[in-house]
């Protein structure tokens, strides 16, 4: 295959390339051409012939933030039941709300909400676990995004779907109208253990080694559910997931902030993801995943924002500094889960758990999906290490551009792809809605 011909070059003050850990390059840009990473190499070192250059000479440029676990179109539910625990606000408040109101329209405004807010805080790819997936996909695709959209299953009726025969057939219908798809892939997404039976289950991981996707599902959140499976079953709920062949590389376990010594094992000798939500955890009171015991065995973590409705952003930045000071916390040490390895988990370690090897990164031939923070104000000053700046003194506010395979998705803080004013109408609409039918 022939090179691309190079059109941009992009000059920040300090490149950020992920990949070898901890490299940081100054005064280095990155050369582009046909989407995807040509070359990295030192500013000014060379003159191309009509590639036009965007030079950020306060900025960091680093792989586009990768938010492994959302529930998009829940933008629209942002604050409607907060300072709750987990299953008050999930059985008096959420799901009856989500019985009235969730239907496919609403999840495209949501979804295309969440994606505005997400392009703003430099994220350029998500993993979405809701009802209507076919809305987030087209939603996603229509905005120019990343997304691995999961096929919803849950045993019981919703306004989705009546049972699992039901869920299986939409999900595999899904699948098949974006198979190869660049920017949009399906994965499995049961919701949790208490929701999704054993038939169920052992369905969906022969379904998921026949296709090649993972499984991303809602895993030990909670003492409570571990201790109604262990009252229920005698098993914690990781076990069985054992027992059915559901621990392995496709399993993509969210939440896990109740893990003993053997959980952590069999995840490690596995290949099995976690996902990391600290700042949901805290809010719902669900307790805390031991991320540096689990890195420390080996385990791939990644880091998500959950949905808006229980953490309430979805800024990745903002999460990255939240998941590195709990680990140290949790674990009682402070060089527990350093800068670098953060950024890596919101990065190349959710690109793994995904299964690309095409992006999270900055290396050539790689997607440029990448993502700008402006490190020149005050409150920034002085700088010693970018990549410590970034997790411990950032904010998504300073993301001023955005781009997914070459394009520019967010330009000096301006979305392209989307219709800013027209959508914050439609939300403010839903909001009278919502507002209107709360006790």
């Amino acid at each position: 295959m022939s090179r691309p011909t190079p059109d941009l070059l992009i000059s920040p003050r300090w490149l950020i390339p992920v990949v070898p850990h901890g490299t940081v390059l100054e005064n280095h840009s990155l050369l582009i051409g046909g989407g995807r990473i040509l070359d990295i190499l030192p500013t000014g070192a060379q003159s191309f012939s009509d590639v036009r250059e965007i030079r950020l000479p306060g900025h960091a440029l680093i792989p586009g933030l990768i938010n492994m676990h959302t529930h998009a179109a829940m933008n629209l539910m942002r604050g409607i039941a907060d300072d709750l625990p987990l299953m008050t606000w999930l059985e008096q408040h959420i799901w009856p709300l989500e019985g009235r109101f969730v239907d496919e329209h609403y999840c495209h405004i949501g979804v295309r909400h969440a994606i505005a807010e997400m392009l703003r805080g430099g994220v350029t790819c998500f993993n979405d676990m809701y009802f209507f997936p076919e809305a987030t996909a087209a939603e996603a695709s229509a905005a120019g995004m990343r997304a691995q959209v999961g096929m919803l299953l849950i045993d019981g009726p919703t306004a989705y779907a009546q049972g699992p025969d039901e869920y299986f057939s939409k999900g595999l219908a899904l699948h098949d109208a974006w198979q190869g798809d660049s920017l949009i892939s399906t994965c499995f997404a049961p919701h949790a253990p208490y929701t999704v039976g054993d038939d169920s289950l052992k369905r969906c991981r022969v379904l998921a080694d026949e296709l090649g996707v993972g499984i991303h599902m809602h895993v030990h959140e909670t003492a409570f559910e571990v201790d109604s499976a262990l009252k229920a079953t005698g098993l914690r709920p990781l076990q069985r997931l054992e027992q059915l062949g559901l621990i392995n590389p496709r399993l993509l376990a969210v939440h896990m902030t109740q893990l003993n010594a053997q959980d952590i094992s069999m995840l490690a000798g596995a290949g099995a993801h976690v996902l990391h939500c600290p700042e949901s955890n805290l809010k719902l009171a669900s307790g805390f995943c031991p991320t540096a015991a689990l890195a420390d065995a080996g385990v791939n973590l990644t880091l998500g924002t959950d949905g808006a409705a229980s953490n309430n952003d979805l800024d990745m930045l903002g999460e990255m500094r939240s998941a590195a000071l709990l680990a140290k916390a949790v674990a009682q040490r402070a060089d527990a889960m350093p800068a670098a390895d953060v950024l890596a988990m919101a990065t190349i370690n959710a690109a793994r758990a995904l299964g690309r090897d095409d992006i999270g990164s900055l290396e050539p031939g790689k997607w440029a999906d990448l993502c700008a923070i402006d490190l020149s104000g005050l409150e920034q000053q002085p700088l010693y290490d970018p990549v410590s700046q970034i997790v411990y003194a950032s904010n998504r506010s300073q993301v001023t551009h955005t781009w997914i395979g070459g394009r520019a998705v967010l330009r000096e803080r301006k979305l392209t792809t989307l219709d800013e004013a027209d959508l914050l109408q439609q939300v403010a609409a839903y909001r009278e809605k919502i507002a209107g039918a709360r006790p």
